[in-house]
């Protein structure tokens, strides 16, 4: 199968594009640098310059291409104020994608998130199903929801679409997202945080487990799927902050929820959210298993913690 990837050369896309080489897969991967195409080249697929707001790039592209595999998303506006932005481009970018695809029965494979998705209890892969619950202007997390839901509906028009949400941390050796960024808040701080009592819990998975996923996606999900890439249901903040500390020699400490957004910076308003979520759909599904270790015993390694 010839497969256009965008944000290929990116934390997860870098591991999804040799697991669908590994299976035997041709991979065209998005690249707007030339640091990226020079990396994609590395790994063995070919490379279309661009970017997600270059339409016409992605039309041709995945009109050349038997799957689309959507991983891109702005996140360096996203993480600086303009959330309402980057989740604007995804969803064109997706429309774009559901013309080309239209009537074809190939595979679309949308990256989605599960934080903000239920507050307090185990989401599963039933939740955020319906309109009411996507906050497509809210401009917070849930405004991804609006356009997973325009995933799920191209169903309806002879693709075969699927949403796989992905855990505020997909963890792994090189990682410079979440954790990456609460070892870093720690450091500088001079103290290991968790909001309140750190009982608040999130899920995570290993990024070569969450590329597994995305290639069993590509090939079998059947059409209108949503899937959760999710090793640990939930894992405790505080938890989190206490390996932390244990590996930095810093002490641990509660962080008052009203002082959360100046501790933790652009961290605060997801800290303390509690997120737990399920995949037990996903893997009855898919037949997929995680094998990669889990988020703590991953902090354990201690690769987050070497100097530089």
């Amino acid at each position: 199968m010839r497969v256009f990837v965008t944000g290929a050369s990116g934390w997860i896309g870098s591991a999804v594009v040799p697991e669908l080489i590994g299976a035997g897969h041709e991979v065209v991967g998005l690249a707007r640098s030339d640091a990226s195409a020079a990396a994609l080249t590395r790994a063995g697929a070919r490379v279309c310059r661009g970017t997600i707001d270059d339409l016409d790039t992605l039309r041709s592209a995945a009109a050349e291409s038997d799957g689309v595999i959507h991983l891109a998303f702005k996140h360096d506006i996203a993480f600086t104020g303009d959330f309402q932005g980057a989740a604007d481009a995804d969803r064109r970018a997706v429309e774009t994608f559901g013309e080309v695809l239209a009537g074809s029965d190939r595979p679309f494979v949308l990256a989605s998130g599960l934080l903000g998705l239920t507050q307090g209890r185990v989401a599963t892969e039933r939740d955020g199903r319906d309109s009411g619950s996507a906050g497509a202007h809210d401009g917070g997390p849930q405004a991804r929801q609006a356009t997973a839901l325009r995933t799920l509906d191209l169903a309806s028009h002879g693709v075969r679409s699927s949403v796989l949400r992905l855990p505020p941390t997909v963890y792994g050796e090189g990682d410079h997202g979440f954790m990456a960024a609460l070892v870093g808040i720690a450091r500088d701080r001079g103290v290991s945080g968790h909001v309140g009592d750190g009982s608040n819990r999130w899920p995570g998975v290993h990024r070569l487990d969450a590329a597994h996923l995305f290639r069993l996606a590509l090939e079998k999900a059947p059409a209108g799927s949503v899937l959760h890439a999710v090793t640990d249901e939930g894992v405790p903040i505080r938890a989190v902050a206490e390996v932390i500390g244990r590996h930095l020699g810093l002490p641990v400490v509660s962080i008052p929820r009203e002082e959360a957004s100046e501790h933790f910076s652009w961290l605060g308003g997801m800290i303390g959210i509690d997120a737990p979520a399920s995949s037990a759909l996903t893997r009855e599904l898919l037949g997929w298993q995680p094998v990669q270790p889990g988020l703590i015993d991953d902090l354990e390694k201690g690769h987050y913690f070497r100097a530089g």
